[in-house]
């Protein structure tokens, strides 16, 4: 065991936060189905008190297979709701089509929820946008069909409603550059273009702040990252700014692409996608705070940080203490094994299998009475997910953990569990199946 800080960067400040649920960015986020979230590509569209996540599934690789949506009330912790849109036998929706980036606006005068979408074949040659509507945020959607807006190519594209109720189409032409379109009243169909920049940039995303609208965009490398910029403007119609990069010089955007940009409050959250070509359902999410001011938007990185949608406020993650899986009592088959790039080159190996092999961690201290999260760093070989069923104080929940970079360098699963005051038992293990290779555990101390 040993004492570590989630948010190095501002040491001070985590070292007095109270511990609490955290957005944990790159790693397994686990939803109510017990499976990784599957949303990739995402907008978010917040109803009453309630936020909707719909994006992409990518459990079937790049060819279309489902939209899905889920449900959070604090933007930590998601409810798999359902699909909105699913394969159909042809057509845009049919198999080995392409459906991307769904972005979900509200029309209050048709009460109609549009959602906008890119729709392509498995080459991307057909190049368009499709339509579909609901007269619920999370209900079945009825396809409009696809379409070229205003006779132009589209591809990564996104949406954007303005305060005034006016809404746009954000669209990709790699021919021409990135438009910026006007959507006629009922959302539906094109109205005008609005502005064209003659730079080919892909991923776009806007937020307003203080009467200035902010571009957010990536420049064209497949589905490697970049460092992704911004442009700035006091009107959709421009005249807009130079692009500038928001995150630090060469990482990459911290090896992610920009989706959405949500506004909660005082924080706006950048919303990014972590790629996996080579096996897109092991995608993850890196989400942000923006630290926006005038004209100028500027992100660091974090390993876990807290939001608090009621202030919308945010601060950097707690002090933590931190397990080692080795250490754990291994008992049914699970025993210490080599893993090169764990801490301590150590993991607690063989959890679940023919034995039920199990990690029991029997004195995790925490010095409040607290709902927060526990980063799980883990190992997984294989090209699908796996899943082990993770108890704190008897309170049992399914988590699941995708494959790790080349099978042996740990990366995170995040559980979101109540913690007792004093000591606290945590238990792993798992069936029907073989669990995670556990690096260790990150246990926010308070």
């Amino acid at each position: 065991m040993r004492t570590s800080l989630g948010g190095a960067c501002l040491a001070l400040l985590a070292a007095t936060a109270t511990a609490s649920l955290q957005i944990v960015s790159g790693a397994t986020w686990t939803a109510s189905n017990g499976k990784h979230v599957q949303a990739h590509g995402a907008g978010i569209i917040k109803v009453d008190n309630t936020w909707y996540m719909i994006g992409e599934d990518k459990t079937e690789g790049s060819a279309f297979h489902n939209i899905n949506c889920y449900s959070s009330t604090n933007l930590i912790e998601w409810t798999y709701v359902g699909a909105l849109l699913s394969r159909q036998g042809s057509g845009d929706l049919g198999p080995s089509r392409v459906v991307e980036r769904p972005k979900v606006i509200y029309n209050s005068n048709t009460k109609q929820y549009v959602m906008w979408m890119h729709i392509d074949s498995s080459d991307y040659k057909d190049a368009k946008t499709g339509v579909a509507t609901s007269s619920s945020v999370c209900g079945s959607y009825s396809y409009r069909g696809g379409f070229r807006p205003n006779g132009h190519q589209s591809r990564d594209m996104g949406l954007f409603k303005d305060d005034d109720g006016t809404g746009y189409l954000l669209s990709e032409d790699r021919e021409n550059g990135l438009r910026i379109m006007k959507l006629s009243a009922d959302y539906l169909t094109i109205a005008s273009e609005t502005y064209r920049w003659n730079e080919k940039y892909e991923a776009p995303a806007v937020v307003k702040k203080n009467g200035v609208y902010f571009m957010f965009t990536s420049k064209l490398s497949g589905w490697d990252p970049n460092d992704n910029i911004y442009s700035t403007s006091t009107s959709m119609s421009g005249p807009w700014s130079g692009w500038k990069t928001f995150a630090d010089s060469g990482s990459k955007t911290y090896s992610s692409q920009t989706t959405f940009v949500l506004p909660v409050g005082d924080t706006i959250i950048y919303m990014g996608d972590r790629w996996h070509s080579g096996n897109l359902m092991r995608s993850t999410y890196v989400w942000l705070p923006l630290s926006i001011s005038g004209t100028t938007a500027s992100m660091k990185n974090y390993v876990n940080w807290q939001l608090d949608v009621a202030k919308g406020t945010w601060a950097a993650g707690p002090s933590e203490t931190t397990y080692e899986g080795e250490s754990a009592t291994l008992s049914n088959g699970a025993r210490s094994i080599n893993c090169e790039k764990c801490s301590g080159k150590k993991a607690a190996g063989y959890i679940g299998g023919d034995q039920t092999g199990t990690a029991v961690f029997a004195q995790v201290s925490s010095s409040a009475a607290t709902r927060s999260t526990i980063r799980i760093n883990y190992a997984n070989g294989n090209s699908a997910e796996r899943y082990a069923d993770v108890s704190v104080n008897g309170q049992t929940k399914r988590v699941a953990f995708v494959p790790s970079p080349d099978g042996n360098t740990p990366i995170a699963s995040v559980l979101h569990a109540d913690l007792r005051e004093g000591n606290n038992e945590i238990r792993i293990s798992a069936s029907g199946g073989w669990g995670p290779d556990v690096d260790r555990l990150m246990v926010p101390l308070s």
